[in-house]
């Protein structure tokens, strides 16, 4: 099972954009959801995460005030909306899911179902 991040594209500095992540094979309702990047040359950073029950959520202070998560269990989707976007946010993002907590997620431990993520370039 994994899941799928959909949504990235080439966007000018100050632009939007909405990430997905749905999963394929399974429900989303006892999963903690992180989105990830990586940038080249970077390691990979969790930059936010959301509870199992939405009652929290968290985010890394590079996109703090820019980035919301948010989730629709009818849809069982889970989105990343990126607004003031800028070039250092240039990175493919990924989700996954760990079991109703976010802990650790800024290093992505104990989260799994990596799927393929999505490319989100930031240039003018």
């Amino acid at each position: 099972v994994q899941l799928q991040a959909s949504g990235g594209g080439l966007v000018q500095p100050g632009g939007s954009l909405r990430l997905s992540c749905a999963p394929s094979g399974f429900t989303l309702d006892a999963y903690a959801i992180g989105w990830f990047r990586q940038a080249p040359g970077k390691p990979r950073e969790g930059i936010s995460c959301i509870t199992y029950n939405d009652d929290d959520t968290y985010y890394a202070d590079s996109v703090k005030g820019r980035f919301t998560i948010y989730r629709d269990r009818a849809k069982n989707t889970v989105y990343l909306q990126m607004n003031s976007l800028k070039p250092e946010d240039t990175a493919t993002y990924s989700c996954a899911v760990r079991l109703y907590i976010c802990a650790g997620y800024r290093w992505g431990a104990e989260f799994k179902s990596w799927g393929q993520g999505t490319q989100v370039t930031v240039s003018s």
